[in-house]
């Protein structure tokens, strides 16, 4: 019997091949090799081998216990990272949430150098250089996950080599908390260019932080377009070449956890020329998504963009709407070059694209959150 699937909505983008897998939270590419954090346990993390993109091949898998999830992950010269973190109420509090320090210089056979602990629920995504693990983390004696930089010199024995919050985070410490029953101050995600972290918090906006000490963060400036525009800010993207002369910021907004009924989410481009007044200088949504400003489900509109690419063309995990190809060569004027749109999973009423990113040689990986990786060609996407 002959089974037909629709096929996916497309333009300047071919799929290579597909992995069937459970439903992922992050993909990353270190050379030949392919990583995949997954949504929910029992699956914890996967490693594929694309030497072959036509024909990705298994090469390991590693399991996490209920009620823990570790859907992030990142690889660099034999080392990968994955969080532990807390999903749900149940599972075995003694697993611990933290970080997984595994050598893969055998990708086929992935051994656990060191498991770092944290207090709370663990950690949630992060950036990772090669020697230093920038991390969004919870603390004892802390609201909410704060910034928290590991230096991995020795992946046996990391150590903090630093760590800043909002002024009102340090609960232990007596700090007045000025937000009353509002929402917790969290930080999403930190990401290094140079001696700076671009620091996304949730619906407390971003913030820019000079780290040219690690020891000792410094705020640089933030925003926080909250609660005015009711999505959390998920991803701080700093531009690493100059676009009409300008320094460029491209902040994605999670269309998930609203404020109000609203909406789907979408991006901002930032100038920060001036780094201590970011300026919003344009926004980039999908032609046609939103008709009218009415409402509309969660996860119908932005995620996340690749954090990952060369040139201007910027691959987005836009939820429902698949994968974006989105041109930034004029900052003013972001505008849709392509896309990729696959058919829901099976058993699934939508896409819901999760994360994406770019491999050494330009081909492009996505992710759904709820089951399986397109592997996919896109002519107008360079590799970093």
């Amino acid at each position: 019997m002959i089974v037909w699937l629709p096929m996916p909505e497309t333009r300047n983008s071919k799929m290579l091949s597909h992995i069937d897998c459970p439903g992922g939270g992050q993909v990353w590419a270190d050379g030949t090799m392919l990583f995949v954090g997954h949504m929910r346990a029992p699956a914890g993390t996967s490693i594929y081998d694309v030497a072959d993109p036509l024909h990705p091949r298994l090469l390991a898998e590693l399991a996490i216990p209920a009620g823990w999830h570790s859907h992030k992950v990142q690889a660099r010269d034999g080392l990968m990272l994955v969080n532990h973190e807390r999903h749900g109420q149940t599972g075995e509090a003694e697993f611990g949430g933290g970080l997984g320090i595994y050598d893969v210089s055998s990708p086929q056979r992935p051994r656990l150098i060191h498991k770092w602990r944290t207090g709370g629920a663990g950690v949630h995504r992060f950036d990772f250089d090669g020697r230093h693990g920038y991390f969004s983390a919870t603390a004892d004696g802390f609201v909410g996950n704060v910034v928290m930089i590991l230096d991995l010199k020795d992946p046996a024995r990391p150590a903090e080599a630093g760590r800043w919050w909002v002024p009102g985070q340090h609960a232990a410490a007596n700090e007045p908390y000025p937000w009353g029953s509002g929402v917790k101050p969290r930080c999403h995600h930190p990401l290094r260019v140079g001696d700076r972290l671009y620091v996304s918090y949730w619906h407390h906006g971003f913030f820019i932080l000079d780290i040219s000490d690690l020891g000792k963060p410094q705020l640089v400036s933030g925003l926080n377009s909250s609660p005015a525009h009711p999505h959390p800010t998920h991803t701080c993207l700093k531009i690493r070449e100059t676009l009409k002369g300008r320094s460029i910021m491209v902040v994605a907004d999670e269309d998930v956890e609203k404020l109000r009924p609203s909406p789907p989410a979408f991006a901002w481009i930032y100038d920060i020329t001036d780094e201590r007044q970011p300026m919003p200088i344009a926004t980039f949504d999908v032609e046609g998504l939103d008709r009218d400003g009415s409402p509309q489900p969660a996860m119908t509109g932005c995620h996340q963009p690749s954090e990952v690419f060369g040139g201007t063309v910027i691959p987005f995990a836009w939820f429902a709407q698949g994968l974006r190809l989105v041109d930034i060569r004029d900052p003013f004027r972001p505008r849709e070059i392509g896309f990729f749109k696959p058919a829901p999973p099976a058993g699934c009423e939508r896409v819901s694209a999760n994360d994406v990113t770019v491999d050494s040689r330009g081909i492009v990986y996505l992710v759904d959150r709820q089951r399986g990786v397109h592997v996919l060609e896109c002519p107008d996407v360079r590799a970093p």
